[in-house]
């Protein structure tokens, strides 16, 4: 797979009003479904989020996840590891923040920034981060077959045209201008490094599947993500517990 490939925009006959509307009544039947999964107890789901700087994360969790009810749903932002943390193995802090029965736990970069960022800057030699495959992918494969937890990833897909306009909108813009990073345009810089490893990670990394998720247009990103955890939890076929005796 070439990114470079795949279009960042909606489909031409994808109407910005339609899916909108569209949108609304998902995220509707999403509040039931996600209720529903918590009063059953039986399932869980892990939604993974990844993307370049200014692809559009926290704002997706907010568009998607905030109708639900905060006492089922868990946002985890994994951001550069602590000393404890680097102190075990780099599954270690993702471990502990994986979904119990019944929630939805969102994860704001994840444990693939580990075969990443990391490679892009040279921490991490091809072996290593071989060896690190291989552990992700026991990893989901231990969460799904033992804990019937169901793993939506969903990659961000903007060009880079559109990054650099979103990065120059934080320093216009009084409201984005917290968001600020001078960091963030020097990763930019890095951008076909960053773009060689993540399709080397959608390769080796693909047991449990990627969605490549058209973003410039943040209408057609969260609907793209709501409906494809709303199919998700469709297909469960979840009912409610009857009374407790």
């Amino acid at each position: 797979m070439k990114l470079k490939d795949i279009s960042t925009t909606a489909p031409e006959d994808i109407k910005k009003n339609k899916t909108k509307g569209e949108l609304e009544e998902i995220l509707k039947d999403l509040d039931k479904l996600q209720n529903l999964l918590y009063a059953e107890g039986k399932h869980s789901i892990l939604i993974v989020i990844q993307g370049m700087d200014a692809a559009g994360k926290d704002g997706l969790t907010r568009d998607v996840f905030t109708s639900m009810n905060p006492q089922g749903v868990n946002v985890e932002s994994f951001k550069e590891p602590t000393k404890e943390e680097l102190a075990h193995d780099f599954l270690w802090r993702i471990h502990q923040h994986a979904p119990a029965k019944g929630m939805i736990h969102i994860f704001n970069r994840s444990h693939y920034e580990d075969i990443l960022i990391t490679r892009v800057h040279g921490f991490v030699d091809d072996k290593t981060a071989r060896q690190r495959m291989k552990a992700i992918n026991d990893f989901e494969k231990l969460l799904t077959e033992h804990n019937d937890t169901h793993i939506l990833k969903f990659y961000l897909h903007i060009s880079h045209d559109e990054q650099l306009k979103r990065l120059d909108e934080r320093l216009q813009d009084p409201q984005k201008m917290w968001k600020y990073n001078a960091g963030d345009f020097k990763e930019s810089k890095l951008w076909d490094k960053y773009m060689k490893y993540y399709e080397d990670a959608f390769k080796h990394c693909n047991e449990v599947p990627w969605h490549i998720v058209p973003s410039d247009q943040n209408w057609y990103k969260s609907y793209i993500v709501a409906s494809t955890l709303q199919k998700t939890l469709q297909s469960l076929h979840m009912k409610y517990p009857g009374m407790k005796k």
